[in-house]
């Protein structure tokens, strides 16, 4: 099914064919609407024996023997010329327009004579670059194995529709844009050693253009490895044809998270061409930035891009033809707004998605430039299109500096497990790679790597199902779809295990299970408890250091034993013996009693009437950090039916159990009913010497009513958009005073309302790692495993079905201490899930703390997502990385061998918010060459050894261990 009749079906179910937003969107002005019966003005301006003049177009119907025609404009005669019988299409020219003014047209031929009064416009002396793209939906309208093939089709469409244009006049020449590369990607792992020639030869050529992205992702639910990863592989097929990739382009997405501007500085990229949908579920955000280019400012503020949104986003070729109508429509647009620059660009993908090459815009391009002067039309590369203007007009566009938070990763709330297994594959490949450094390089296998995240990436890729997944969500074309891209996850998971232990076992060479390795991956010493399984430990309850010293340890009602690694070191491991001995208790121990879980650093109280956490409060300040008013509390249920917030309900009574009851864990194990569950079970947890709460909460999730009328009809779309939608969230609501909200995003933090772009989503916020709430003497840090979406302040994610009228959605985020881990919903009427069903887990910490530092939120939220690992003890391969970072501010993101196997990439992030300077050595004094790099991995320039990370930069070094 064509995108435009999927589009029409879902607009008509929800009235909105008609909507006056769509009507401006297409710029249609007085002009266009005319019902003149023969004369009609084109906004082109032609050059006529060197006299610059506007045309006329005139159709006159002549019936009978061949006579003389005479045509007026403003009664001066203009044409005139014999008609045989039959209708005539001809041009007559005025002198061009300075400001819009009416032209009378009248003419006589063989005794008969017409009159029209015209509107004549000024011509726009514009440059109208146009981009020819498919839009790369990986599924929705078909089976995704059937999309794959026809992508890698249009690329062979497209250079032979170039190669077949290549002696047309410069502009007119066919060029085809490579929207996104996961198409490329599979043409060059798949097709024939001559085809894949032909495209690198294609591409050389300029026949087609690489752009950086590798598919239309839902950036907010990146992390940040999984954010320069979207732009690595077009650093390597630029490679492989030797050109620059400085250009991307992002379609059907609205809003893109602030750290995307510093991965694409990573990866050499200067603008950035996005090309929302153009009327659903999208905010203001077409209103805000339709044709308003300005430049993207990193969080860094040492970064920026071009931005720029076209008129429709993508989807001008589904709703308009390119011919002498449209130059007009294009015109009245730019005068609409008043467009101040004269050089443009519109997208142009085809008819409907996964579209091939359209061929007729050749033509057309060729013919209206041999014809006129004005408007200029050139079929371009984003990348020239981009530099043209950039060079014109770069000079006068604004910087702004902020998110330009997403709408559509909501959808992933409605298949919430698949989302949990994405996040933890993501955070373990980065594990699995900075491990293979530090333990066993030769583990570590660029290849298998590339395609773990290959899997990662196509399930935050923003085709999720099919077009019918709400109004026919037991059709075997929606579940098809809906198992291929769930797939992803499972294999992202699969493939991210399975690496990690390549790594231990290439590592791993003592059999004595008495013998215990604790690896940190992170550029600080931590100290955590570690748990090793009851099969691994069965009899050995008693722990010692590598010092032989007894460290704390229990054995756990799960049959793990978990102990207290102290102080492994940063990018290193610690060593410990199992034994039969009695367990060694901690100094301090926690205790549990009455609901109250307290290890004299941290102290929180669980309500026996409801479960909900009621108190927080630290030794440090022993101010209860939960507000209790409204009857809301912490880790409180909540389940919303439609979008009534005032029909919210929560759980049922609750029965509590001490599950672990120290001395070195504690856990209160919850259990109750709860509407949308078969049940919930939440778990409190606390660990002596730690100074955080653990927050569990599996959720064994009812499915939700099925369409009682499948199919096609208007009962089944109605039922899409509006029926059976719910959504779960879990509140956070802490009594700070002034306390100020901040939200960890892939590669910067953000403030709501504060850090946000105009247009941005309000209604609810992806969140990466952490969200802190905190004024200057105390606040508390809230890490979220497992579930990306928060709401602010209230319940306001209540936006169902399709939602077209950008005046409905939430305009500000006032000041709160509140928030609500928005953790499933069924709200969309396609692509998402309709339901979803069976045990899920989400997972928090709490951590309180003195003043706000975001350093220190990151150090937590990091460790809590990648945690400590153990393994058999192991020989570190002495090829290793043995990096030493002197400054803790500095936050290592991921370290892995070269690619070319002769150096170490080593990302650094500056995440206290304030410039800092870092000594590098390694540890076993062997000289080191430290270069600044990139996502190629190339040697730039040359550093010392100290090396100065500003404040919110991701740097790239490459560094090199001389005498290796």
């Amino acid at each position: 099914m064509e995108r435009r009749k999927v589009i029409k079906g879902i607009a008509s179910a929800a009235g909105i064919i008609c909507a006056r937003p769509l009507t401006l969107a297409l710029g249609q002005d007085q002009t266009s609407l005319e019902k003149s019966s023969f004369a009609l003005p084109i906004r082109g301006m032609a050059n006529k024996g060197g006299r610059l003049v506007q045309p006329i177009q005139l159709t006159i119907a002549h019936a009978g023997t061949e006579a003389t025609l005479v045509v007026r404009a403003d009664h001066q005669e203009v044409e005139r010329r014999v008609l045989s019988s039959g209708t005539h299409t001809f041009n007559v020219y005025v002198d061009p327009a300075e400001t819009a003014r009416q032209v009378l047209i009248d003419y006589e031929i063989a005794g008969n004579s017409d009159s029209a009064e015209v509107r004549v416009e000024p011509v726009r002396k514009v440059q109208i670059f146009i981009l020819p793209h498919s839009h790369h939906d990986l599924g929705f309208t078909d089976l995704q194995s059937n999309i794959e093939a026809k992508q890698m089709a249009n690329i062979s469409k497209g250079i032979e529709l170039a190669r077949n244009t290549a002696n047309y006049p410069p502009g007119a020449r066919f060029i085809w844009n490579l929207e996104v590369l996961w198409g490329a990607d599979l043409f060059m792992r798949t097709k024939t050693a001559p085809e894949r020639e032909e495209l690198m030869s294609a591409v050389k050529k300029g026949w087609v253009a690489i752009n950086g992205m590798y598919a239309n992702e839902l950036t907010g639910l990146c992390r940040p490895e999984e954010l320069l990863q979207l732009f690595r592989y077009s650093t390597e097929l630029g490679d492989q044809c030797g050109v620059r990739v400085d250009s991307a382009m992002i379609s059907d997405v609205p809003g893109y998270t602030w750290g995307t501007v510093s991965a694409m500085a990573q990866a050499g990229i200067r603008f950035f061409s996005a090309a929302p949908n153009y009327f659903d579920r999208i905010g203001t955000f077409m209103v805000e930035w339709q044709d308003k280019p300005f430049w993207w400012v990193s969080p860094s503020g040492h970064e920026r891009v071009l931005f720029w949104v076209p008129w429709t986003g993508y989807a001008m070729s589904h709703i308009m033809k390119l011919d002498t109508m449209w130059v007009n429509k294009y015109q009245a647009r730019l005068d609409e707004v008043g467009f101040p620059y004269q050089i443009s660009y519109v997208r142009w993908a085809g008819e409907g998605d996964n579209a091939p090459p359209d061929p007729e815009i050749c033509e057309f391009v060729k013919q209206w430039n041999e014809e006129y002067e004005w408007p200029r039309l050139s079929i371009s590369t984003t990348s020239d299109a981009f530099a043209a203007f950039e060079k014109q007009h770069g000079h006068q566009l604004p910087e702004l500096k902020g998110d330009l938070t997403s709408y559509w990763e909501d959808g992933a709330g409605s298949s919430a497990l698949e989302t949990r297994m994405n996040r933890r594959a993501s955070e373990r490949l980065t594990q699995a790679a900075t491990l293979s450094a530090i333990l066993a390089p030769p583990a570590y296998k660029k290849a298998d790597f590339d395609a773990a995240w290959r899997n990662v990436l196509l399930y935050s890729e923003h085709t999720w199902g099919a077009w019918n997944s709400v109004s026919d969500s037991e059709n075997h074309f929606v579940a098809q779809q809906w198992q291929v891209k769930r797939q992803f996850a499972v294999e992202a998971e699969n493939e991210s295990n399975r690496l990690l232990d390549e790594v231990l076992d290439a590592y791993g060479s003592d059999g004595d299970s008495s013998n215990v390795d604790v690896h940190n991956t992170c550029s600080w010493p931590r100290t955590e408890v570690v748990l090793i399984s009851k099969e691994r430990s069965l009899g050995k309850d008693h722990v010692k250091n590598e010092h032989g010293i007894s460290v704390p340890s229990q054995r756990l009602s799960t049959g793990e034993l978990a102990f207290i690694a102290e102080n492994v070191p940063a990018l290193g491991s610690a060593s410990f013996h199992l034994s039969a001995a009695a367990p060694h208790a901690p100094s301090v121990r926690v205790t549990v009693l009455d609901g109250v879980l307290d290890n004299g650093v941290v102290r929180a109280k669980v309500d026996s009437k409801n479960g909900n956490v009621v108190e927080l409060m630290s030794s440090r300040n022993m101010h209860n950090l939960v507000d209790t008013s409204s009857s809301e509390a912490v880790n409180k249920y909540l389940f919303l039916e439609g979008s009534d917030v005032s029909k919210v309900s929560t759980s049922g009574p609750v029965r509590i159990v001490i599950e672990e009851p120290g001395p070195l864990v504690a856990t209160i194990r919850i259990e109750s009913s709860a509407p949308g569950c078969l049940d919930l079970v939440r778990r409190v947890r606390l660990k002596a010497n730690m100074g955080w709460i653990e927050l569990s909460n599996t959720v064994n999730k009812k499915r939700a009513p099925l369409n009682p009328h499948p199919g096609k009809d208007a009962p089944a779309v109605e039922f899409a958009q509006h029926g059976s939608k719910e959504s779960m969230q879990f509140a956070f609501p802490f009594a700070i005073e002034n306390g100020q909200i901040h939200i960890d995003v892939p590669l910067a933090v953000m403030r709501p309302e504060i850090d946000q772009l105009p247009g941005s989503c309000k209604n609810w916020l992806p969140v990466g790692r952490w969200i802190d709430v905190a004024n200057a003497e105390y606040g508390v840090t809230c890490a979220t495993l497992d579930a990306p979406l928060v709401e602010i302040g209230y319940l306001s994610a209540t936006m169902l079905g399709s939602q077209t009228h950008p005046e409905i959605w939430r305009r500000h985020i006032g000041p709160t201490q509140k928030f609500y881990s928005w953790v499933m919903n069924n709200h969309w009427g396609t692509n998402y899930r309709a339901y979803q069903d069976g045990p899920i887990e989400f997972r928090y910490a709490l951590r309180p703390h003195g003043g706000y530092k975001p350093v220190d939120a990151s150090r937590f939220a990091i460790g809590m997502s990648q945690p400590l690992i153990a393994s058999a003890q192991g020989q570190r391969s002495r090829m290793a990385l043995k990096l030493r970072i002197d400054q803790e501010d500095i936050l290592l993101q991921e370290c892995k061998r070269s690619a070319d196997g002769s150096a170490w990439i080593v990302l650094l992030f500056g995440a206290a918010g304030e410039s800092r300077k870092a000594n590098l050595t390694w540890t076993d004094d062997t000289p080191i060459k430290v270069w600044r790099s990139d996502l190629r991995e190339r040697p730039l320039e040359q550093l010392g050894t100290q090396v100065e990370v500003p404040a919110w930069e991701l740097i790239t070094l490459r560094i090199e261990a001389l005498n290796t």
